[in-house]
């Protein structure tokens, strides 16, 4: 998550939010969070990352999403 909010406070085109999965399980199961962390990017699992990710990997599913939705 700390990566994801560095990410965040570089570009105002990013946000970020930490969700506690034993607190809200609808939205652990709606994106289908078996480990911790887990990124998801577009509120879709299309673009998700679990476990920590180095921040190169993060970028790169970044630039993914955005390029989608283009």
């Amino acid at each position: 998550m700390r990566l994801a909010h560095q990410f965040a406070f570089e570009s105002s085109h990013v946000v970020g939010n930490m969700v506690e999965a034993t607190e809200f399980s609808e939205w652990a199961n709606q994106f289908n969070v078996y480990g911790v962390p887990k990124t998801v990017l577009n509120q879709t699992d299309d673009y998700s990352i679990e476990g920590a990710a180095p921040e190169n990997m993060l970028l790169e599913k970044v630039v993914a999403a955005v390029n989608a939705g283009k």
